[in-house]
């Protein structure tokens, strides 16, 4: 063996279980997104942006926006876990809180972000108004994707939308309905549909996110919820994309008709002015949600 050769071999078994631990190190960081941009972009800290109206919760004029509301990307987001049962509500990770209904039952639109791990199958409620309707995902069986996203009413029929792509487990997505009835508006993400159903909702002041109560069909909710926000009023297609395309730390989009904004970014606070803050039951706040998030 020549010189040359002794000594690249020298250097090998000096270094490179080095060199290796480093490779590995290196692939684990870029596994979990250490590398993505996105986690030296700013952070959005809990209540940056908020509503003011300054003639009081529930007025609609000389209202604005106050604070940092560029769309910066949060710090938080909520994380439900969908455990337990046989409690008041179905799931011990929960989000409660009193509302005012809203003057039109058949007129409002609820817009959030919602990160969705590969979950059984079943209905997964993100947000419920009362004890017998929800916005859920539907998934038609174990290992597939979300294929479905509708309207639920325990005591009545259903309103689903099955016409836009399914979702992407693992990731990111904006999810919308806007209600004119008879018109339902879906969206996820940029696509959207339109349907057609004579189904009707009622009033209620509870609004439970995370879970549905057990007077409904006990459905429970796995996985991350970010920037739910209520309008009493049906937002129209541009509307909503326009919230979309703020992305995850967009601010509301008509405060005028706005009922309730929660950001969930650290706290269940309500930030639409209204003072509806949430409580919340075993709910994680977590930053380490960055490396799934996509900015559309």
């Amino acid at each position: 063996m020549n010189h040359k050769s002794q000594s690249a071999m020298e250097y090998l078994m000096t270094y490179g279980w080095s060199i290796l631990v480093v490779a590995v190190v290196l692939g684990a960081l870029a596994y979990l997104g250490v590398f993505n941009p996105l986690y030296f972009a700013p952070k959005a800290n809990p209540g940056n942006c908020q509503v003011f109206r300054p003639n009081g919760a529930g007025t609609s004029y000389d209202i604005n926006l106050l604070g940092v509301c560029n769309g910066e990307i949060p710090e938080f987001v909520a994380e439900f876990n969908g455990n337990g049962a046989g409690i008041a509500y179905s799931s011990n990770t929960y989000i409660t809180s009193v509302v005012p209904a809203v003057e039109n039952a058949n007129v409002f639109t609820v817009t959030m972000w919602v990160y969705v791990p590969n979950n059984p199958q079943g209905n997964m409620p993100f947000f419920g108004e009362g004890s017998y309707q929800a916005l859920e995902l539907f998934r038609g069986g174990v290992g597939s994707a979300v294929d479905q996203i509708g309207l639920h009413r325990c005591n009545g029929a259903d309103t689903w939308e099955s016409a836009i792509p399914v979702i992407s487990l693992n990731q990111w997505h904006f999810i919308a309905v806007s209600v004119n009835q008879p018109n339902y508006l879906f969206q996820i993400d940029s696509a959207n549909s339109i349907v057609t159903n004579t189904n009707s909702w009622s009033n209620n002041d509870l609004v439970v996110m995370g879970t549905q109560t057990t007077q409904c069909d006990g459905s429970v909710f796995v996985g991350d919820i970010s920037n739910v926000q209520i309008y009493n009023a049906s937002l129209d297609q541009n509307s909503i994309t326009a919230l979309y395309q703020e992305g995850i730390g967009g601010a509301p989009i008509d405060l005028q008709n706005l009922v309730g904004w929660w950001p969930l970014n650290g706290n269940a606070n309500d930030y639409s002015g209204n003072g509806n803050n949430g409580v919340p039951t075993n709910v994680v706040y977590t930053s380490s949600w960055i490396s799934s998030y996509n900015p559309p």
